[in-house]
């Protein structure tokens, strides 16, 4: 696994993992209703794209297949962290989290964390200090929000 900076021709493998891993991977805690709304499929690319390359993010790749993702901002919201779907529990997220936490700079650590991702974050510290129900196309998902103070 090498894990490098994000360049914009990543943006069409990441938008493919991200979709592909909530319907594969997040089904286990949110009905199909819940992934069709968090994942449409309909994604505005030049928005990515500017949030990536305004965040500090990563890319994890095995030959030229990217598995996982991540993204923090300069005051240390941890935006997005997938990985993909056929590289689950392999270290790919707790890599690219590793090197989002050491190099942001902040002295907390903010993210708001999916049913499956609570459990990650817990092992690396994280608490939970809300649980929202967030609104997508008209359907409600639990999300957690999460801090580590580093």
């Amino acid at each position: 696994m090498n894990i490098r900076q994000y360049k914009s021709i990543d943006l069409e493998q990441i938008v493919r993992l991200f979709y592909e891993t909530v319907h594969v991977v997040n089904i286990k805690d949110y009905t199909e209703q819940q992934v069709n709304a968090w994942a449409t499929g309909n994604i505005n690319l030049k928005e990515w794209d500017a949030s990536f390359q305004k965040h500090l993010t990563y890319v994890a790749t095995e030959k030229d297949l990217i598995i996982g993702f991540g993204d923090i901002n300069e005051t240390g919201y941890l935006d997005r962290l997938f990985v993909h779907k056929d590289f689950q529990g392999r270290g790919v997220a707790t890599a690219i989290c590793n090197r989002l936490e050491n190099e942001i700079g902040t002295k907390c650590i903010t993210v708001h964390a999916s049913i499956t991702a609570k459990p990650f974050f817990e092992k690396r510290g994280y608490h939970v200090v809300d649980t929202k129900k967030v609104e997508r196309q008209g359907v409600f998902l639990t999300n957690y929000t999460m801090i580590k103070n580093l």
